[in-house]
């Protein structure tokens, strides 16, 4: 079984699939829009996913008009927001995890339900990261 993620096509396979020149995507594996996979021989080899990239670089381009700089840097924050989403559901996930504390540096710390932070731990986080985060759930009814 082929997953969306398996590198198996060639350059000419991936280009004709998004509509491209073989070149194009060659440029776009430079500039780091697009990172396919080496073979052995250091062939380049594409995903279905890449693919889908590739797509949705060329409508950036051409529907949004977004230059090549914008369009890495939209995906780049799309993959960290992907990243951060897994996080966060993974923190979900956690018994009793619903209620964490989170500083400036993005570190995430459960916090078992009834638990409070007491002053001197929140003071202690505040000196080390500049601020602190209590987010509890609200109940939606």
């Amino acid at each position: 079984m082929v997953t969306e993620d398996a590198p198996v096509l060639t350059v000419s396979q991936a280009a004709r699939l998004a509509g491209m020149h073989p070149q194009t995507l060659r440029q776009y594996d430079r500039l780091g829009l697009v990172t396919p996979r080496r073979t052995a021989g250091r062939g380049r080899r594409y995903s279905q996913r890449d693919v889908a990239r590739l797509l949705e670089v060329q409508r950036l381009a051409q529907v949004e008009g977004i230059n090549l700089a914008g369009i890495r840097r939209i995906l780049d924050l799309q993959e960290h927001v992907a990243q951060l989403e897994g996080r966060l559901a993974a923190l979900a996930m956690q018994p009793g995890g619903r209620v964490f504390t989170a500083g400036t540096t993005g570190d995430v710390v459960v916090v078992r339900r009834g638990q409070r932070v007491r002053r001197a731990e929140r003071a202690d986080l505040e000196a080390e990261e500049g601020a602190l985060v209590l987010w509890r759930p609200t109940r939606r009814g």
